[in-house]
């Protein structure tokens, strides 16, 4: 999806009209608690875990990058919103909202709408890709965040509502097409199999019938009655002819319950008619548009900082559905979005093209009048989407995942040039799904959270150490000391033995370290009870050598566990601090 403090001082909390954030029930019951609670969590700032821009903002560092928007620090009160900051009228949005989220199933469809368009309400927003069976897990914490956000506002006194921002836009096929499980014999992925449309927008894309062999699949790595009546609920929303947004908002629905917010597709009808001026305006101000990325790509790079988005300079921050403006046997399919999703690049004189397009430029006049009459043929890309929908909403706080944030940087300054009223931002909590006897077994193995989610190499190291089989520590520095005795009597006898002595003693190093890495994997070894279930707790965490959270499908939780159960449970315990990843325990 889709933000002034200086670099050197933390956010503060606001002196009034803010919502502090009240504390997440812990409802672990590990003895002892505070030692329990200690080991479930790891500290993200520094923990390698983060990438370089959203850890050094959790350390308080180049937070002016985000300028006119502000990093709400975990732990900060929302400030109020400032008086000459005016909401934009939502009536309209809210209505088509209303309309698409009751036919969702939604339970507080209406409820929610009616808060949106009220001009006092503030809103709390993020977003994701509809992804096959609700996306990763991140998808579905970051989702319940939005409410749990909007809930301590009203808990505060202020009318608020959570915003889910479904980006049905993006054609990112591989992206959105697969999902993985946790079965009984380890993780499984399915997958929809080959995009057979690269440039086509999920949203007006269905799922064909590959679905149908990916919930079989499913059934047969997932044995058991609930999980089969859960897939036999979940194949009521992914049918073959169901479009992506579709079934994942059904899904959403139905996992999240009262605790949903509002789910805004980015395709709907009212969503672009919104969007229209916006879009509009990126165009008028093109000039612009390209000075302000190009100086914030280059600020975020003189403070060391990779670029997230690679910059293309000459082109739009929006794309052009191909079909659009082709031909009465199309306008059907330009008309709901759909077509080659095509990048928007500014040509001489006043006319711009497609990117892999045919065709000659065009004058930029035609594309502004594709806009004013049917504006869901044009699209925001990466760096123009959170200005945008920010431009609609009104938002008063956004929160963003460790990527997203990364980028921010680089779309901060397009605040200012449309004229829209920048939010705070914030780092989504970041969760793990452990079971009460994996966390008993952790703590019986004598590990923290972070020492198993560590690089194989130091997780070895720890209980090596643990298993009084890592003899090498000693010797290993003797050897350098050995070695580095050397250089100056071989030098005073020849300076040209410099080059040859470093070599000796790089290849002597590596070669030690490499004998201590098989003496520290064997030690590890054995203990074969522990050393496995360590490795089922490490393949619980961390499937497929990534965090679990960003690949286990969301809508694996509620068969494993009960749909209910699961979402009460992430929504009690998580707490709303990005700065830590933490452990639910259904």
């Amino acid at each position: 999806m889709t933000a002034s403090d200086s670099s050197s001082s933390a956010a503060s909390p606001a002196d009034g009209g803010g919502a502090a954030v009240p504390p997440a029930r812990d409802t672990l019951e590990v003895p002892p608690a505070e030692a329990a609670r200690g080991r479930l969590r790891v500290e993200l700032p520094g923990s390698g875990l983060l990438p370089p821009i959203p850890d050094a903002l959790l350390r308080g560092e180049d937070r002016d990058l985000l300028a006119p928007m502000r990093f709400l620090a975990p732990g900060a009160d929302l400030p109020a919103r400032p008086a000459a900051a005016a909401p934009p009228d939502r009536a309209a949005l809210a209505a088509g909202l209303a309309d698409a989220n009751r036919a969702y199933g939604h339970p507080r469809a209406d409820e929610l709408a009616e808060k949106l368009a009220r001009p006092g309400t503030r809103v709390v927003v993020a977003g994701q890709q509809p992804g096959l069976l609700g996306g990763p897990l991140y998808t579905f914490s970051k989702l319940l965040a939005v409410s749990r956000w909007a809930a301590a506002l009203e808990a505060a006194g202020e009318e608020a509502v959570g915003v889910f921002w479904v980006a049905t836009e993006d054609h990112d096929f591989g992206e959105v097409a697969r999902a993985t499980v946790l079965a009984p014999g380890g993780p499984v992925e399915v997958d929809l199999g080959e995009d057979a449309e690269p440039l086509a927008p999920v949203g007006a894309r269905s799922l064909g019938p590959e679905v149908e062999r990916v919930l079989a699949e499913l059934r047969e790595a997932m044995p058991g009655d609930r999980y089969g009546e859960w897939l036999d609920r979940v194949a009521a929303w992914y049918r073959p002819d169901a479009r992506f947004g579709e079934a994942f908002c059904r899904l959403m629905a139905e996992m999240a319950g009262a605790r949903c917010p509002l789910l805004l597709d980015a395709m709907l009808p009212a969503v672009k008619a919104a969007e229209r001026p916006w879009l509009a305006r990126l165009v008028e101000a093109r000039e612009e548009v390209e000075a302000v990325l190009a100086r914030a790509d280059a600020a975020v790079e003189e403070r060391g900082h990779p670029l997230q988005v690679h910059p293309q300079r000459g082109v739009s921050p929006l794309f052009l559905h191909f079909y659009a403006k082709r031909g009465d046997a199309e306008r059907d399919d330009a008309e709901r979005g759909g077509g080659e999703r095509r990048r928007i690049g500014w040509a001489d004189a006043g006319r711009f093209e497609l990117r892999g397009g045919e065709g000659a430029p065009r004058p930029v006049g035609e594309l502004l009048e594709t806009i004013a009459d049917n504006p869901v043929a044009v699209s925001p890309g990466v760096l123009a989407r959170p200005v945008v929908q920010d431009a609609i909403l009104g938002s008063d706080l956004m929160l963003l995942g460790p990527g997203e944030l990364s980028y921010l940087p680089q779309v901060a300054p397009l605040y200012e040039v449309l004229g829209v009223a920048a939010p705070h931002v914030a780092l989504r909590p970041q969760v793990l799904v452990v079971e009460s006897h994996q966390v008993d077994k952790l703590d019986e193995v004598g590990l923290t959270l972070a020492q198993l989610l560590a690089p194989r190499e130091a997780l070895e190291r720890v209980l090596a150490a643990g298993a009084d089989g890592d003899f090498t520590a000693g010797p290993r520095e003797r050897l350098a000391e050995v070695l580095a005795g050397l250089e100056a009597p071989a030098l005073a006898l020849d300076p040209n033995l410099e080059r040859p002595l470093e070599k000796t003693r790089d290849q002597a190093l590596r070669a030690f370290d490499a004998f201590a890495g098989k003496v520290r994997a064997s030690a590890a070894r054995r203990d074969e009870v522990r050393s496995g279930r360590v490795e089922k707790l490490r393949e619980t965490v961390l499937p497929g050598g990534k965090l679990q959270e960003r690949v286990v499908a969301s809508a694996h939780y509620p068969g494993k566990y009960g749909a209910g159960g699961f979402t009460e449970a992430v929504w009690e315990q998580m707490e709303l601090d990005g700065a830590v990843l933490q452990v639910v325990t259904p």
